[in-house]
């Protein structure tokens, strides 16, 4: 979540540059940036953020994986064997 105390103008980051990566690293939270008052930018530490692509990727895939097994009770999709056959013959390889 953003606190809204860790809005600063793009200017004062960068004038307060060191500050603001110390305090990023040992937060963990993202900064917004502002441009003429108005938010654009977010920053935050390269650990949080693979952190935060970490979850994402999770999310997604389990995501995938709900709506495979509901298409399957619906009874839509197809065999592994069916789709080993079409990967097979889309990719060139045989057993």
């Amino acid at each position: 979540m953003i606190d809204l105390r860790e809005v600063r103008s793009v200017t004062e980051f960068q004038r307060n540059l060191k500050e603001h990566v110390g305090r990023l690293k040992g937060r963990k939270t993202p900064m917004v940036l502002t441009v003429n008052g108005r938010a654009e930018l977010i920053v935050q530490d390269a650990r949080s953020y693979q952190a935060l692509l970490n979850r994402l990727e999770r999310a997604e895939t389990v995501a995938a994986i709900r709506q495979g097994m509901d298409e399957l009770k619906l009874g839509e999709g197809i065999s592994l064997q069916e789709a080993e056959q079409k990967l097979r013959k889309k990719h060139g390889f045989s057993r």
